[in-house]
């Protein structure tokens, strides 16, 4: 079946959107989105997309996935610098999501209670009520949800292209083998700690019908869906378990300088992952914690905020570091500028690097962009190693997060004098300061 491309101008580019969805014919697609595109004046172009020249982002439409990327596609990447033009894609297609998901075919499950696009997706809701109930504790944005999701990007980074044209295993990506393989991986050094998430996880991939490949993906976006503010996530079934545990070395490391890191993640995605798309992954750490950088703590967030998707952590980050939460001293971890905060080396100095620094500071007040950004990059982490054509989208069985609360602010006690900017093309953001004494952070 043919997949339907679409393309947004603004300002006199091109952002191109696309759509996998297989139930569309071309006739009812096309005669559908030109009758409400000429209605809402916008422009939209049907050929395929160019491989190799004037390729942007672009925001990705499906019937259930609507707008759900923000990324690059083919050889040549510009990062979108008007957001004026990213709202404008949004507000005009919107419109037509409800239209193409309406000529869009569904199945009925035989639970008797869900329909699915694919019959596929049928056996993910009973996997997605068993996670909400037995792991994520009723659906609560816990450690629980915050490892399951450290878990996929640790599972399918491991990937390595350059390896393999060396003749080597270069890892299998996205294909579970850190939990077939728990004995090996969880104890690579990046690993450390994983392995309780791992043994949580277990009796449930046991008690369904699911690739641990796929359930580990699935099991992060359910998690990531009961925090507030959080986006959808993609899901995808059909993937590949693997057969041989990763090779060590391919996960990055909080010690790892800049540039290990951004080579490193542009191997494993055959450059799609540049620094500025390793920002965006890096968003993740907005509900992250830390179990064993510091050996006498477990459970330290890296902003105020770990049960909330909101930009803390791009502010918190940029915050001067006075002081650690425990011992001190050990590898990976800078001072933190609140009580009980742990700070990533790692995040530091990309948060201040000039490649990426005002990237970083964009995503301050801007939680739209925090859920669209990692909303696409996540996306395509769950495909490395994968064939996207050999998988089925079965987006629609992860639950749309709650609403985002609370508003970006500098914690009490610190203010915009605290702030050491890196980035000089703008402003930092104006932010108000929580009243009270000076915030401390709980573990989680």
């Amino acid at each position: 079946m043919p997949r339907l491309r679409l393309a947004c101008w603004c300002r006199k580019r091109q952002y191109f959107l696309h759509d996998t969805e297989r139930y569309i014919s071309w006739a009812k697609a096309t005669r559908a989105v030109r009758a409400l595109s000429s209605l809402l004046s916008l422009r939209l172009n049907f050929s395929s997309l160019p491989s190799d020249r004037l390729v942007r982002y672009g925001l990705q439409i499906s019937p259930h996935h609507c707008l759900a990327r923000c990324g690059p596609h083919g050889h040549q990447r510009y990062a979108l610098r008007i957001p004026a033009c990213l709202a404008f894609c949004r507000r005009k297609l919107i419109h037509i999501c409800p239209l193409i998901a309406a000529l869009t075919r569904r199945v009925a499950c035989p639970d008797g209670k869900n329909t699915a696009t694919n019959a596929a997706c049928c056996q993910l809701f009973a996997v997605r009520d068993d996670l909400q109930e037995n792991l994520f504790h009723g659906g609560q944005c816990t450690a629980e949800a915050h490892e399951s999701l450290r878990l996929t990007f640790h599972d399918a980074i491991a990937f390595s292209p350059a390896l393999t044209a060396q003749g080597k295993f270069g890892g299998g990506g996205a294909d579970g083998s850190i939990a077939i393989f728990p004995e090996i991986e969880t104890n690579f050094h990046p690993n450390i700690g994983l392995d309780e998430i791992v043994q949580l996880q277990k009796p449930f991939i046991a008690r369904h019908n699911l690739s641990v490949a796929d359930f580990i993906q699935f099991a992060g976006a359910i998690g990531v869906s009961n925090c507030p503010g959080a986006p959808q996530l993609a899901a995808f079934v059909g993937r590949k378990d693997g057969t041989q545990a990763a090779p060590d070395g391919l996960v990055p490391e909080p010690f790892h300088t800049p540039d290990q890191i951004f080579d490193r993640l542009a191997d494993a995605s055959s450059g799609e992952f540049d620094p500025i798309l390793t920002v965006w992954l890096l968003t993740a750490h907005t509900v992250a914690a830390a179990n064993d950088v510091d050996p006498t703590l477990s459970g330290l967030p890296f902003d105020s905020t770990p049960g909330l998707w909101d930009t803390q952590f791009f502010v918190e980050t940029q915050l001067r570091g006075t002081a650690f939460p425990g011992t001190g001293g050990n590898q990976g971890e800078v001072e933190s500028p609140l009580k009980g905060e742990l700070r990533l080396q790692s995040d530091h100095t990309i948060a201040r690097d000039p490649r990426t620094a005002c990237e970083w500071q964009s995503f301050v007040d801007n939680q739209p962009k925090a859920q669209a950004m990692f909303q696409f990059v996540f996306h395509d982490l769950g495909l490395l190693g994968q064939d996207i054509n050999q998988l089925v989208d079965c987006t629609e069985v992860v639950p749309n997060p709650p609403a985002p609360q609370g508003v970006t602010h500098f914690p009490a006690g610190l203010t915009i004098d605290d702030i050491e900017q890196a980035c000089a093309e703008t402003p930092f953001p104006t932010l108000p300061t929580d009243p009270g004494p000076a915030t401390a952070v709980a573990p989680v």
